[in-house]
């Protein structure tokens, strides 16, 4: 019996426009009447998760900045910064490579120095709580920092994600879009993150559902006995993990978890019977 299920959004749950389905917010409450707990899982930051599911914000575990925090009904349950002593010097490097531009990302605000496009479009429209200054350097020290996410304007699969990683060996750095690294503490994960929520919720691996599109969502697939990528997902991931669900434009994710709620519907019919 499924007791918990966790997504990723952009490339997953939300389609092709970056909107949540309709059904969203009825299914999350059936899945609550059902005991089943909902996680969005996303590189997103925490203000702008709790806006999107704010309908539902009291009955969903919320996996942000890939994992780098976890919070449950206001609660903290983890929280997981990049060192402060690390980040001068991660930034400096960052800077150094032309095309790259970074965003720190903290557990309130996020923070840009660069106001191209469109980098500048992206940072706004996924992070509620943006803000520009003049030097990310005066960032530091405000506010615990989630992760650095790194916007290449070329490719992240074919430069960012080969170029950082050697130059930032005290950090994590993964493929987490199309155009986007992610730069967190070593320890810091989706996967992490789940294993937090199973140890904390007592839930079983075999309990537990995932679904994602890309690199960053790999480890959380790993910690959940069902696990599905979307047919619009990363090849990589794709060829690993296997087991589809239709794409995101189509709503697979959707479409997954009203099947196993009708599947548990027919079961418990029999059971009664």
């Amino acid at each position: 019996m499924i007791k918990f299920i966790a997504t990723d959004l952009d490339g997953t749950l939300l389609d092709e426009d970056k909107k949540l389905p309709e059904e969203i917010f009825s299914v999350i409450e059936e899945l609550a009447k059902r005991n089943i707990l909902f996680a969005p899982a996303s590189g997103r930051q925490y203000a702008n998760l709790r806006k999107l599911f704010a309908p539902v914000a009291d009955k969903v575990v919320f996996i942000c900045e890939n994992g780098a925090l976890v919070k449950y009904r206001e609660e903290t349950l983890l929280l997981d910064p990049i060192k402060e002593t690390y980040l001068k010097d991660a930034l400096d490097e960052i800077r150094a490579i032309p095309h790259l531009f970074p965003m720190l990302c903290g557990t309130d605000f996020a923070y840009i120095e660069n106001n191209e496009m469109p980098f500048f479009q992206y940072a706004m429209l996924s992070y509620t709580n943006c803000m520009k200054i003049s030097d990310l350097d005066e960032a530091i020290g405000k506010e615990e920092i989630c992760k650095i996410a790194v916007y290449d304007e070329l490719s992240a699969a074919d430069r960012c994600i080969k170029i950082l990683p050697p130059r930032l060996p005290r950090l994590r750095t993964i493929l987490s879009g199309k155009d986007w690294c992610d730069v967190s503490a070593p320890s810091a994960g989706k996967g992490e993150a789940v294993k937090l929520i199973r140890k904390h919720f007592g839930f079983k691996r075999e309990e537990c559902m995932a679904f994602g599109d890309h690199m960053n969502d790999y480890e959380m697939l790993l910690e959940c006995g069902k696990a599905y990528v979307p047919e619009n997902a990363y090849p990589p991931l794709k060829k690993i993990i296997r087991r589809t669900v239709p794409p995101n434009s189509e709503g697979g994710v959707i479409k997954k978890i009203k099947q196993l709620l009708q599947e548990e519907s027919n079961h418990e019919t029999r059971y009664r019977f």
